[in-house]
């Protein structure tokens, strides 16, 4: 694949990326496979100034996709720097992380003639099937529920988004130090544009494998959210609010291990419940400290 096409593309795929080569690579073959023609379609990787040098990155591009190098680090700033170059009538997002089906891209437009934005879906990837362990267990039952974020919570996350370029113009880029994606759908409806879902633009994600990496990505989540929440009107407060549910969240929650799908086996189920309880405690303990220091 070339690229960038001779005449603008439909769309402009965009991955943000940071020194996580081998996760790109198979990225970038799930793009390759794509059933939309690939003259279609442009790929645009903005990584965040990887340790591993554009050497390396050009490498596993292997002229399948455009490199911009965006200094300002975080996610949102890397998107940014990838739309900027972007020639598509539409934009689709994804994380380099992440594996897409090969109709994604042919769903995620064809879902946009309803909408002015929508999510598509995120499964769930563990490294294992026949080992699958108690964080992994507890992801494939509670991460990456777009179908919850989008028609409950009215945001679609940016690992799976799809939107016409003038909509995204139109309603600015990412910002940073927040919840990006929370934030920029809340711009977008705020400004009069449609969400919607789109079950069948899937792709796949791995589970974080371990405590130490859910933590990592809770903390995360936690003072991105907190900082967004102190910019509504009495946000903190209801910060605060939020935060004395979280332990009894965990029984409440229960029920939806115990009758999921996706797991098989009583250990997958047990080890999901006591990554539950534990998950909460410490979100509880995380989100109580920045309500009483009112600081990231």
């Amino acid at each position: 694949m070339n690229a960038r096409p001779a005449k603008a593309p439909r769309v402009s795929v965009i991955v943000p990326h940071f020194n996580d080569l081998v996760n790109l690579r198979h990225c970038l073959a799930a793009l390759a496979a794509q059933t939309m023609p690939q003259t279609d379609f442009e790929i645009i990787v903005a990584d965040n100034d990887s340790p591993c040098g554009r050497e390396a990155l050009e490498g596993a591009l292997a002229g399948q996709a455009q490199l911009v190098v965006v200094g300002e680090r975080g996610a949102g700033p890397a998107r940014n720097g990838g739309a900027a170059l972007a020639r598509g009538e539409s934009l689709a997002f994804t994380d380099s992380d992440c594996v897409p089906a090969p109709d994604w891209l042919a769903e995620g437009v064809a879902a946009l003639a309803d909408y002015d934005f929508v999510g598509g879906r995120v499964d769930v990837s563990v490294a294992d099937e026949r080992r699958i362990t108690p964080t992994e267990a507890f992801e494939r039952v509670f991460a990456f529920d777009f179908e919850s974020y989008i028609n409950r919570k009215g945001f679609t996350g940016s690992g799976n988004l799809f939107v016409p370029r003038r909509v995204f113009e139109a309603v600015g880029g990412f910002r940073t130090a927040v919840s990006e994606d929370v934030d920029w759908s809340r711009r977008a409806i705020a400004a009069g544009y449609r969400l919607g879902y789109a079950p069948k633009a899937a792709v796949s994600h791995p589970a974080r494998r371990n405590w130490d990496e859910l933590r990592r990505k809770w903390s995360r989540i936690n003072r991105e959210t907190f900082e967004l929440q102190k910019q509504a009107p009495a946000g903190r407060i209801r910060w605060l609010g939020r935060t004395m549910l979280l332990p009894a969240s965990a029984i409440a929650h229960a029920p939806k291990v115990l009758r999921s799908r996706k797991l098989s086996s009583g250990r997958e189920r047990a080890g999901a419940l006591t990554v539950l309880f534990l998950s909460r405690a410490w979100r509880f303990g995380d989100a109580l400290k920045l309500a009483i220091s009112g600081r990231q």
